[in-house]
C-alpha cells in the first residue's frame, strides 16, 4: 500500500496541474505516465490472484506479535486493503474516476498511431516496409520522421494501454466516438493481455463482465461480443501472414546491412522497427499457444517457421552490437552538424522562452555540442517535457510542435551513442519464453521437423541468452531457478540439434561404408566368375536369378530431378551444419555456450557404439568380425567424417583420434567394452583354446594359426584372423596400449600354467634334484625317469605356453611393423637402446629398456611382460609340440631372471641334460633332436657349437629325415 500511496500522489499531482499528454508530442512524459497506470494495475490484479494471501498477511502479523510483542501497525491497512481488492476491476474503476480526464486524453494521442500500426501484411507488403531496396536513390538519406520513437513501440504494450485504460476509465466510451473506435478496434486485435510473464487475463471476458453490472452499457457489451467473434475469425490469419511478410522483410534487411554495415547509421530506425514489429508477432503466438480459441483454423496458431524469424532477429541483434561503433559514429556527427544546430535555430525562432526552460534548452543544445554522452541528456529531455506539459507552463509544449518534433529526433538519436543495447532490449527482448518452457520447446520441435529451418535451429538456444533480463536485484532468491531453467532449455536444444546432426552424420558414414565394403576383394568373386563364364562361353544366369549391382550402379542417373537417399541427406546435413556455423560461442547467465562441442560430444559417443557394433561380437557363438574388415571399415567413417570441414569449423581429427584412443583401452570412458577388450577375449576364448586343443595349429612357415583337419569343422578359418594381414590390422586398431592388454592376459595364462607346472616340480622335487645329480649315470637316469609320472602333462603345459607365446611374437612383429609405419622417427633410437644391452648391465635396467622396446614391438632377448608376470609369482607339429622351445626359451630366460641366475649357464646346462638323457635310453630320439635345434636357433644364449658338443650333426640331419618321413605317411 506504500506504492498505492505514492501512485495515487503522483496521479493527484499531474490532474491538480493539468498535465497535456500526447504521445507524439511529449512521447517521455505520456508513455511514463500511461505505464505508470497499467503497472499500478498489473500490481492489484496479480495480488487479487494470490490465494492465500490472507492467511500469509495473518501468518506474518502473529509472527511480528510473537516477536515484538505487539501487531505490525500497517496490518489494519493491510488487511483492509485485500478486503477492498477482492474485486479488484471494480475498485480501480471507482479510484481513477477522477483520473479519467488525463487516461483519456493520454490515450486518444493514440488515435493516429495505433491504426497506423496494426495494418495487414497485405498493406505492409504494399507500402514495401522495412525495405531498404524499394527506393535505392535514398538509401543513404537518415531514416526520419516527426514520431520516431513511436515507430517502435510495441503494438501489445499500446493494446494494454488503450484496453485496460478504458476499462478503468470507461465513461468516455459512451460520450466520446473517438475512444470507442480506438477501443474497439484493439478489442479486435485479440482476447489476452499479458500482466506480468507468463500471468494474462482474457480482456473481453473481463470487460463484459465489468459492463454486464452497469446500466447503459448494453451496445458496448455488444461491442465486446462483435470483436470477439472477429479475433476468433480473423486474427490467427492475420498474425500469421505478418509473420510470414516480416520473416521476409528482415531476411532482406539482413542480407543488404550484412553486405553494407554503413547503413546501420543512417537506417537504424528501420532496424529497431523491424525488431519490435518480429517480437510482437512472437510474443502473440507463444500468448496464444497456451489459450488458442475455439476456430476452424487452429493451425493458423502453430508456426513451423518460427525458426527463421528468431534468426534473423538474433541477427539484426548481433549486427548492431558488432557495428555499434559505426552507429555511434555516424550519430556523433548528425547531432553536432544538424540537430544541434536545428535545435538551436528552433530556440531562436520561439518568442517566448521562460529562463528555467531556456537553462534545461541551453544546456541541452551544449551538451550536443561537445558531444557528452551521459544520462543528463535524457533528464533533460524529460524534465523539459514535464515542466512545458503542465498548464500554466510560460512554454507550452503543445504551441511548439516543431520544438517537439525536434526533441523527439534528438532524443532518439542521443541514444543511438551510448543506449544502443537498452534499445535492443526494449525492441527485441525475448526473455518472457523463460516462463513458457512447454511453449517454447513446442516451436523447437515443430521448426525442426521442417528441413528448410534446420539451418536456423541456432536461434532458440540463442534466445536463452536473453533470459537474464527477467531477473532484478530486488529478487535474487528466483536467480537461481531462472538460470537453471534457461541452461536447462539451452541444453535440450542444443543436445537435440546436435543429435539430429550426428544421426545423419553418421549415417551418411554407413552408406558410405557400405559403398566402401563392395570395394573390397572379398566381393570380387562373383565378377570373377561371371567373366571366366563370359569368356568361356558357359549357361548365363537364368531369369529368376538376382543380379548383384556393380559398385558405382548408385551414381549413375539418368534425370537430376530423381533424388536419391544420399541427396536428402547431403542436404539435410548442410542445413544442420549451417545452424552451427551462425554462433561459434554465446553466453547464457555468465556460462560459455559452445555449440560445437555439443555435436563433438554426440558424435564421439555414438562413434564409440558404432565401431563396437561394427566388430560383430557374439559373446554366445564366440564369432567376431575379421580385424581387416573392421579397419575398412573405420576407415570409411573416418574418411566421411573428414568431408565435415566443408560445412563447418570442426576438428575432426581430435574426434577420430579421442574414439580410436579409447578403443585401445580395456573400457571407454562410458564404461563400455571396447574392441581391444572383445578381440582380446576372442583371441583368448576362440582361437588359442582351441590351439590348446590341438583343433587349430601354428604354422610357423606361414606365419599364422591353421585349422588341424576337416572332420573337426570349426565355425570359422583361423588364419582368416592370424595371418600377417589380419595381425597388422589388428595391431592398427588396438594399437600399442591395447596390445599391451593383450600381451597382459596371454600372460596370466602363462602364468596359470606354470602355477600348474610349479605344483608338479614340488611335488616330484627329489627325483628332480636326483636326476640332476646323476645325469650322466644312465641306469639311475633310467629309473629315475620311470618315478616321473606327470611327463606328459609337463610336456602339454609346456605346449600351451609356447602357443600363446607364438602368437604374441606375431603380435609383436606386427606392432614393429606398424610402429615403422607411423613412427620411424622413435625407432631408430629405440633400437640403438636396445642393442647397448649386455649380460653386465644392471637387470633393472635391463627390464627398462627391453620394456621400451617391447612396447615399440621389437624382439628382445628377455621378454619383460614375461618377467614381470613371474615375478608376480614369486610369491607347428600337429600337437603344436613345435612350440615347445619358444616355451622353453622365454620362461627360463624370465625365470633365472626372476632368480637372478645365470641364463646362458642354466640353459647350455639343460641342453646337456636333456639330449644326455635321450641318448642313454636309447629310444627314438628324432622328433626330440629336432626341438633341441629349434631352441637353440630362438635362443640369443645358446650356439650351434654348444648343440654340436652335445651330439653330432649327422644325427640332427638324419632326425630331420625320420621325422619328414614319418610326416609324408601321416599325410598319405
Amino acid at each position: 500500500f506504500f506504492f498505492q500511496d505514492h501512485v495515487y500522489e503522483l496521479l493527484n499531482t499531474i490532474d491538480a496541474c493539468q498535465c497535456f499528454f500526447n504521445i507524439a508530442v511529449n512521447f517521455d512524459f505520456t508513455k511514463n505516465y500511461l505505464e505508470l497506470i497499467i503497472t499500478y494495475i498489473s500490481v492489484i490484479v496479480m495480488l487479487s490472484r494470490v490465494e492465500d494471501k490472507k492467511v500469509l498477511v495473518g501468518m506474518y502479523n502473529c509472527a511480528h506479535e510473537m516477536s515484538n510483542g505487539s501487531s505490525d501497525p500497517a496490518y489494519p491497512r493491510l488487511a483492509q486493503m485485500f478486503m477492498e481488492y477482492e474485486q479488484p476491476i471494480k475498485k480501480l474503476t471507482e479510484e481513477f474516476g477522477p483520473h479519467t480526464k488525463g487516461v483519456t486524453e493520454a490515450l486518444l494521442s493514440l488515435q493516429m498511431l495505433y491504426p497506423r500500426r496494426n495494418l495487414p501484411a497485405e498493406q505492409w507488403r504494399s507500402a514495401q516496409l522495412l525495405s531498404l531496396l524499394s527506393a535505392p536513390a535514398s538509401m543513404l538519406d537518415p531514416a526520419c520522421c516527426d514520431t520516431m520513437a513511436c515507430e517502435y513501440l510495441s503494438l501489445e504494450v499500446m493494446e494494454r494501454w488503450i484496453l485496460l485504460g478504458y476499462l478503468l476509465c470507461h465513461s468516455s466510451l459512451n460520450t466520446n466516438q473517438s475512444s470507442q473506435e480506438l477501443w474497439k478496434m484493439a478489442l479486435r486485435s485479440g482476447l489476452y493481455l499479458t500482466i506480468i510473464r507468463d500471468e494474462t487475463i482474457n480482456i473481453h471476458k473481463i470487460t463484459e463482465d465489468y459492463f454486464d453490472g452497469l446500466k447503459g452499457y448494453s451496445k458496448r457489451i455488444a461491442d465486446i461480443k462483435e470483436c470477439r467473434e472477429h479475433v476468433i475469425v480473423n486474427s490467427g490469419a492475420m498474425h500469421r501472414e505478418r509473420r510470414g511478410f516480416l520473416r521476409n522483410a528482415l531476411k532482406e534487411l539482413v542480407k543488404v546491412l550484412e553486405d553494407e554495415p554503413g547503413l546501420l547509421g543512417p537506417k537504424v530506425l528501420f532496424v529497431f522497427m523491424a525488431l519490435s514489429f518480429s517480437r510482437d508477432e512472437v510474443l502473440w503466438l507463444v500468448r496464444y499457444s497456451e489459450n488458442i480459441p475455439k476456430t476452424k483454423t487452429p493451425e493458423d496458431y502453430v508456426d513451423s517457421y518460427m525458426a527463421e524469424l528468431l534468426f534473423y532477429m538474433e541477427r539484426l541483434r548481433t549486427l548492431m552490437t558488432k557495428y555499434s561503433r559505426v552507429v555511434q559514429r555516424y550519430h556523433v556527427q548528425y547531432l553536432a552538424q544538424f540537430d544541434a544546430l536545428l535545435l538551436n535555430d528552433t530556440m531562436q525562432n520561439m518568442y517566448v522562452c521562460p529562463e528555467e526552460e531556456s537553462v534545461l534548452m541551453t544546456s541541452f543544445v551544449s551538451t550536443l555540442s561537445a558531444l557528452t554522452i551521459n544520462v543528463s541528456r535524457c533528464l533533460c529531455c524529460l524534465m523539459l517535457q514535464a515542466y512545458t506539459s503542465v498548464s500554466k507552463a510560460p512554454l507550452s509544449l503543445k504551441e511548439y510542435p516543431d520544438l517537439a518534433k525536434v526533441m523527439n529526433m534528438t532524443q532518439f538519436h542521443t541514444k543511438m551513442l551510448d543506449n544502443v543495447q537498452e534499445m535492443l532490449h526494449e525492441t527485441s527482448d525475448l526473455s518472457i519464453l523463460c516462463f513458457y518452457p512447454r511453449v517454447f520447446e513446442k516451436m523447437f520441435s515443430q521448426s525442426s521437423e521442417e528441413v528448410s529451418m534446420q539451418r536456423y535451429l541456432m536461434s532458440f538456444p540463442l534466445a536463452c541468452s536473453h533470459f537474464n533480463q527477467t531477473v532484478h536485484p530486488l529478487c535474487p532468491e528466483e536467480t537461481e531457478a531462472v538460470e537453471k531453467r534457461s541452461l536447462r532449455l539451452c541444453v535440450t536444444f542444443l543436445e537435440e540439434i546436435a543429435k539430429q546432426t550426428s544421426s545423419v552424420i553418421l549415417e551418411i558414414c554407413s552408406e558410405q561404408c557400405n559403398l566402401n565394403d563392395q570395394l573390397l576383394p572379398k566381393h570380387c568373386g562373383q565378377t570373377i566368375s561371371a567373366a571366366r563364364n563370359k569368356k568361356q562361353k558357359k549357361q548365363t544366369p537364368k531369369k529368376g536369378d538376382v543380379q548383384r549391382e556393380k559398385p558405382g550402379t548408385e551414381s549413375q542417373r539418368k534425370d537430376r530431378a530423381i533424388v536419391t537417399n544420399m541427396d536428402k541427406l547431403h542436404l539435410t546435413l548442410t542445413e544442420l551444419c549451417s545452424s552451427f556455423s551462425g554462433s561459434s560461442d554465446f553466453t547464457v547467465f555468465n556460462h560459455i555456450v559452445t555449440p560445437a562441442e555439443f555435436l563433438i560430444s554426440h558424435l564421439e559417443t555414438r562413434l564409440t557404439k558404432i565401431i563396437v557394433r561394427m566388430a560383430h561380437y557374439n559373446q554366445t557363438t564366440q564369432e567376431i568380425g575379421r580385424p581387416s574388415d573392421l579397419l575398412a571399415g573405420i576407415r570409411a567413417y573416418t574418411a566421411s567424417l573428414h568431408t565435415l570441414s566443408r560445412y563447418l569449423s570442426l576438428d575432426v581429427t581430435r574426434l577420430v583420434k579421442n574414439v580410436l584412443l579409447q578403443q585401445t583401452q580395456p573400457l571407454d570412458s562410458y564404461g563400455g567394452q571396447t574392441i581391444t577388450t572383445l578381440y582380446t577375449n576372442w583371441y583368448l576364448e576362440g582361437l588359442l583354446r582351441q590351439a590348446s586343443s590341438n583343433l587349430i595349429v601354428h604354422c610357423p612357415a606361414m606365419h599364422c594359426f591353421v585349422n588341424q583337419t576337416i572332420e573337426n569343422e570349426q565355425s570359422f578359418r583361423a588364419e582368416e584372423y592370424s595371418d600377417i594381414s589380419e595381425m597388422q590390422a589388428l595391431a592398427e586398431l588396438i594399437g600399442p596400449y591395447g596390445l599391451k592388454f593383450l600381451s597382459e592376459n596371454l600372460m596370466w595364462h602363462i602364468t596359470s600354467q606354470v602355477g600348474e607346472l610349479k605344483k608338479l616340480v614340488i611335488e616330484n622335487m627329489d627325483v628332480l634334484v636326483q636326476m640332476r645329480a646323476n645325469f650322466d649315470k644312465p641306469e639311475a637316469m633310467a629309473n629315475l625317469q620311470k618315478r616321473l609320472p606327470a611327463g606328459e602333462n609337463v610336456l602339454k603345459r609346456m605346449t600351451i605356453i609356447g602357443v600363446i607365446l607364438s602368437f604374441r611374437a606375431m603380435a609383436q612383429d606386427t606392432l614393429e611393423d606398424i610402429m615403422q609405419k607411423h613412427c620411424p622417427y622413435l625407432m631408430g633410437p629405440i633400437e640403438s637402446l636396445r642393442d647397448m644391452v649386455s649380460p653386465d648391465t644392471d637387470i633393472k635396467v635391463t627390464l627398462t629398456v627391453f620394456e621400451l622396446a617391447s612396447a615399440a614391438g621389437l624382439n628382445c632377448d628377455i621378454d619383460p611382460a614375461l618377467v614381470a608376470a613371474l615375478a608376480s609369482m614369486r610369491t607347428g607339429h600337429h600337437n603344436n609340440i613345435h612350440c615347445l622351445a619358444t616355451a622353453i626359451n622365454q620362461l627360463s630366460a624370465a625365470m633365472f631372471t626372476v632368480e637372478s641366475k645365470n641364463i646362458e649357464q642354466h640353459l647350455k646346462e639343460f641342453l646337456l641334460v636333456r639330449d644326455l638323457d635321450a641318448l642313454s635310453l636309447k629310444r627314438s630320439c628324432s622328433f626330440w633332436y629336432v626341438i633341441d635345434l629349434d631352441i637353440v636357433e630362438a635362443s640369443p644364449f645358446l650356439s650351434q657349437d654348444m648343440l654340436e658338443s652335445c651330439f653330432p650333426y649327422v644325427l640332427l640331419r638324419n632326425a630331420y629325415r625320420e621325422v619328414y618321413k614319418n610326416y609324408i605317411i601321416t599325410l598319405g
